[in-house]
């Protein structure tokens, strides 16, 4: 009877932990999700309900707004332009990181860790130490202001990150799958897009989110580099959230709430690849 009694005890303080840890968990995502939350009901509010001293915590939405910031002639263009920079670019760098990758984990030439290291540093190099010197290379190429200029930058940006999760994954898929496929007569090209990449998809999935919510919130290259036919969502919320002569916070609160949305569906959706990018390969082990 004791150890029956000590055994329910034990499991009780088992349970309890298990939901104090889950209410501590759930404690944190809300505060994190809070400026989030402000910002989305914001949206819903007319300009004095948001304006107002009092916090207005029940009130009528409205969806008036977002049908102002949608009818903005600006707004449809710097949305076109987010998307087209942020998937024609990571795309770019997804295939180039994927060929690079598979070159460094079958062949291994030498100095590949410090060339993989020497890529990686580019992401530790803040924006704003950049911006001048690559602002002159922009403007003496003619790329400011252009397309090609900027997908090239966020192509190059976007390169080192993707290396490194795809090679941890390529590490992890066995190398008898390309000596069984050249003994069957296929050639480097069928064995690396034909049998390798179906089996490392999770990474290029992670991979691409990873980068395209960076080029999706990029700022200050596309302000200054950029100029207003490639400006995104960022820079048009820095060049028009004055009216007035004071600050449009309907504007702001509906379009950084339309801006969120694909992000937050993305994220929903594929969130479980994030989770597997986050480990870089290193718990797949060999297939």
């Amino acid at each position: 009877m004791a150890i029956t009694h000590d055994a329910q005890r034990a499991h009780k303080r088992g349970r309890l932990k298990r939901a104090l840890y889950y209410a501590s968990l759930w404690a944190i995502a809300l505060i994190f999700f809070l400026p989030v939350l402000w910002i989305l009901l914001s949206s819903l509010k007319s300009t004095d309900q948001m304006l107002s001293s009092v916090p207005t915590v029940f009130f009528s939405p409205t969806f008036d707004n977002i049908v102002h910031a949608l009818n903005r002639p600006e707004f449809i263009p710097a949305l076109i332009n987010s998307v087209i920079l942020s998937v024609v670019s990571v795309v770019l760098a997804v295939v180039v990181s994927f060929t690079a990758a598979y070159a460094i984990s079958r062949f291994k030439p030498k100095g590949s860790d410090f060339l993989m290291f020497l890529l990686l540093s580019m992401r530790m190099v803040p924006a704003a130490a950049v911006i001048i010197p690559l602002f002159l290379m922009f403007v003496q190429f003619h790329w400011k202001g252009s397309y090609l200029g900027l997908t090239l930058f966020y192509t190059m940006y976007s390169i080192p990150f993707s290396l490194w999760i795809l090679k941890g994954f390529l590490d992890g898929v066995s190398q008898r799958f390309d000596e069984t496929a050249l003994i069957c007569g296929a050639n480097h090209l069928q064995i690396m897009f034909g049998i390798i990449l179906p089996q490392v998809r999770p990474a290029l999935i992670a991979a691409f989110i990873f980068n395209v919510i960076f080029v999706w919130n990029e700022f200050l290259v596309n302000y200054i580099v950029g100029g207003s036919s490639t400006q995104n969502i960022p820079g048009l919320l820095a060049t028009g959230m004055y009216s007035g002569g004071s600050v449009d916070w309907t504007f702001m609160a509906a379009t950084t709430t339309i801006y969120m949305m694909p992000v937050i569906v993305m994220i929903f959706f594929f969130q479980k690849y994030l989770l597997v990018g986050m480990t870089f390969g290193t718990v797949r082990g060999e297939v």
